[in-house]
């Protein structure tokens, strides 16, 4: 999920305030920190200590962090050394959506899902479910399984759906008694397709959460929760039960996405707790050139509760790694779409 999903209809407001921070940080680096290691470690510092969102959610000591890490900054260490060093300082915030660029690497923290079980396996789904004669439109990848559930995967939100690609696999899989709909390892994209997505399966207009911003410098200087609602489709919406199937590896948009499809009283999450993700991510830069991205507005849920950590889901499923043949949330999510119907 990168910056231009700050500019979605319902953050919209928010962006424009986020706007005038890369100028404030602009500042900032040039009247206080010059272009060596010491003056980036300071920048980055300052940077995540000023704007980032989560540190007092997180109960993250960012000034001993700094003490831990300033000593090891030498005058003369290369860009090799100087990254590896900001990386690390910057993994103690357990945060997918924290980055830092540079012209020949990038920082990332994965332990978000790594350290968690897999319970996806693509050749399953390619060989046992989909087969050769599933229907792709646009990013969405659907079939009819042999019992007449509908079955729908959906890797990335950045794979753009059109309205028109929306009715068309709608109303295709209208003859089934139920839905699939598997984002298992999507880890996000854009969120105008999260909201495009999940208007087909409310009838009615929904809180789904609520956003903040950072009004200062303080680490719990906020704005007052702003409520997040979901209109309803005004096309083809989906009426019978759902069985959302998510993972470790649903993450940012795809937390989002799931966090608005809980509340809907047809939908049943099968799988995994989500990764989380819930901060939308912004960007600055350091006094060098090198670009860091971070969460710079906590998105709640409808209880106002922090989702950054992931969602849990409504029937927890993990899956056998040695299973080759099928899938055992697949499985799952089919037996309790014959228990509603």
């Amino acid at each position: 999920m990168g910056i231009k999903e700050i500019y979605h209809s319902k953050f919209r407001w928010l962006g424009v305030a986020l706007m005038i921070l890369p100028l404030l940080s602009s500042c900032i680096r040039e009247e206080e920190f010059n272009n060596s290691p010491q003056g980036n470690f300071e920048a980055l510092w300052k940077i995540i200590d000023e704007q980032y969102c989560f540190l007092d959610y997180k109960q993250i000591d960012w000034d001993a962090i700094h003490d831990k890490y300033q000593p090891l900054i030498t005058s003369n260490m290369g860009n090799d050394g100087l990254f590896q060093l900001l990386d690390s300082m910057l993994a103690e915030l357990k945060d997918g959506h924290v980055n830092l660029y540079s012209s020949s690497n990038v920082a990332r923290y994965w332990d978000w899902y790594l350290d968690y079980p897999r319970n996806f396996n693509e050749g399953i789904i390619e060989r046992q479910y989909l087969g050769k004669t599933y229907r792709i439109a646009a990013g969405m990848k659907y079939k009819i399984l042999d019992d007449n559930i509908g079955y729908i995967y959906y890797e990335s939100f950045s794979s753009g759906v059109g309205n028109g690609n929306l009715d068309e696999v709608l109303s295709y899989l209208a003859p089934c008694s139920g839905l699939i709909l598997d984002v298992r390892n999507n880890g996000g994209g854009n969120l105008t397709n999260s909201e495009r997505i999940a208007a087909r399966f409310t009838n009615e207009k929904v809180l789904t959460g609520y956003i903040q911003h950072k009004t200062g410098k303080g680490h719990s200087d906020f704005s007052d929760p702003k409520p997040i609602y979901l209109e309803p489709s005004n096309s083809i919406r989906w009426q019978k039960p759902v069985m959302l199937l998510i993972n470790r590896h649903s993450y940012s948009a795809t937390n989002d996405f799931v966090n608005a499809m809980r509340y809907f009283p047809n939908v049943t999450l099968v799988g995994d707790k989500t990764g989380g993700g819930s901060g939308l991510p912004f960007s600055s830069e350091l006094p060098n050139g090198w670009g860091v991205r971070f969460s710079a507005s906590p998105h709640l849920d409808a209880d106002k509760q922090h989702i950054e950590f992931g969602i849990d889901p409504d029937e927890k499923v993990d899956m056998d790694e040695n299973d080759t043949k099928s899938d055992a949330i697949i499985e799952r999510a089919r037996e309790l779409l014959k228990v509603v119907q």
